[in-house]
């Protein structure tokens, strides 16, 4: 479980494939405390460390994973934000994020704000029924608020900070990001729909 607050950003320093699988080698300033079995949010996607050495760690994608998210656009070099999973005597200061990406979505327009940024994403119309105005969503793993929300598209405001300490600076038209709806919304659409 996490939260949407990127810890800090790592940097893809090896990929290799094997079979259907990716293997990443990531540097940042918090691989030297990871565990093996630990689960680390990678651009919001939940992955086990593998092994860590020095500065580096390393996780394994399968196809599954590649198929659902961007991690098949992942390159040496690739900036990813990284979260550490929540501890239950923390504060909450995002929003509840299990690291299960749901779909991804496409930076449809970007606009600098007087020091600000806003975004609009563009994602699969199957999943328009999870997200409502100012409700949660979780991009690359930051959890953010939407607004102008339609079926298939919303706004997102990116502060200065947030700007500066993720990957979102990065983030142009054309690109596709990670998404996952808010979980609580989820299983109220589920209960919802089981109740027809």
């Amino acid at each position: 479980m996490f939260t949407g607050i990127v810890e800090t950003q790592g940097i893809i320093k090896k990929v290799s494939e094997a079979g259907n699988n990716k293997t990443f080698w990531i540097k940042s300033s918090i691989s030297s405390k990871l565990k093996p079995d630990q689960s680390i949010a990678h651009n919001g996607v939940c992955l086990t460390v593998e092994e860590v050495k020095g500065s580096r760690h390393r996780v394994t994608a399968i196809s599954e994973t590649i198929n659902k998210t961007t991690l098949g656009n992942w390159q040496e070099g690739s900036m990813i934000n990284l979260e550490r999973c929540l501890k239950i005597n923390d504060r909450l200061d995002g929003h509840f994020v299990q690291g299960h990406v749901d779909a991804t979505a496409i930076c449809i327009d970007k606009k600098e704000k007087d020091g600000s940024w806003e975004f609009r994403f563009q994602f699969p119309s199957a999943f328009g029924q999870l997200i409502i105005e100012k409700g949660s969503i979780t991009i690359n793993g930051i959890s953010l608020t939407a607004f102008n929300v339609s079926n298939d598209s919303f706004d997102v405001a990116i502060i200065p900070y947030t700007y500066k300490h993720t990957n979102m600076s990065s983030v142009n038209m054309g690109q596709k990001v990670n998404i996952e709806f808010d979980m609580l919304g989820k299983y109220i659409n589920r209960k919802l729909s089981l109740s027809k």
